[in-house]
């Protein structure tokens, strides 16, 4: 079992980030569906009486998805799994600001293979020592990675020039681009999505390489996805729930559509 925290510190109130970040998973859904590969939306619907962080958070907004990816497994496991096993479902919780997402193989890894993303999103740099509430054993398994959506490297296969935080700067709001080591200093307003990951690849032989990959696809994915949301706050901003829900309704089906036709598209594991 691997257990990592990455804090990803944005320009953002923590308010902002509620529609931001639904606004940036439909837009990015889309973006990686199509050739009969994508994302399945199941349910989106209220939930309530479901106790999170020990009963602080209960009720919110949940979700249920089926993650079709072939091309999005690295090829040493694909040679080892037959095809169909390659469905990933999703359910996530989200009692803004605390949200939980479990990620599983239900079809053939079954309880072998987990992936949990426990996510607080709070108003400060990303210098608090354990909101997640963890025991002193986890606390000493628990590496922290700080992202920098300015700074850290990414692939070439991922940078666009209009998605660089370093040169971006919002019409709507002023904000950026943010430049400098320092950035997260000297801006206004400022948050922290501290968001704690883990996971568990029982298969003997393989558990290390895979959850070793597994953590550093999570980096990947949480860099390029707060990279975008900031750089389309002119998209999102002045949005509201309504909006949202509106946008995700119009979303699903549009990624039921996709998803039967064009080619393959998004993120590929083996780039």
């Amino acid at each position: 079992m691997l257990i990592k925290e990455f804090r990803v510190t944005l320009p953002l109130t923590v308010e902002e980030y509620q529609v931001a970040q639904l606004f940036s998973v439909a837009e990015a859904s889309k973006n990686n569906t199509g050739g009969g590969e994508g994302i399945e939306v199941l349910k989106n619907e209220p939930f309530t009486d479901y106790p999170l962080l020990g009963g602080k958070y209960s009720s919110g907004q949940y979700t249920y998805k089926i993650y079709h990816l072939a091309s999005k497994v690295p090829a040493f496991i694909r040679l080892l799994l037959p095809k169909n096993s390659f469905e990933i479902h999703e359910e996530a919780w989200n009692a803004y600001p605390y949200c939980k997402t479990v990620i599983t193989n239900p079809g053939y890894m079954k309880d072998n293979f987990i992936i949990m993303i426990e996510s607080f999103h709070i108003g400060d740099v990303g210098n608090q020592h354990n909101v997640h509430e963890l025991s002193n054993d986890k606390l000493k398994m628990r590496e922290i990675v700080h992202i920098d959506i300015a700074n850290d490297p990414i692939a070439s296969a991922d940078y666009k020039e209009d998605e660089d935080p370093t040169k971006f700067k919002s019409q709507k709001t002023g904000r950026g681009p943010l430049v400098g080591k320092d950035w997260k200093n000297n801006v206004s307003p400022v948050m922290t999505c501290y968001k704690l990951v883990t996971c568990e690849f029982k298969w003997f032989g393989l558990q290390t390489r895979v959850e070793n990959f597994i953590q550093k696809a999570e980096r990947r994915l949480f860099t390029n996805f707060h990279r975008q949301v900031f750089c389309w706050i002119d998209r999102w901003h002045g949005l509201t729930m309504e909006d949202i829900r509106a946008l995700e309704d119009n979303t699903k089906e549009e990624l039921d559509r996709q998803r039967h036709e064009g080619e393959v598209r998004g993120m590929r594991a083996d780039e």
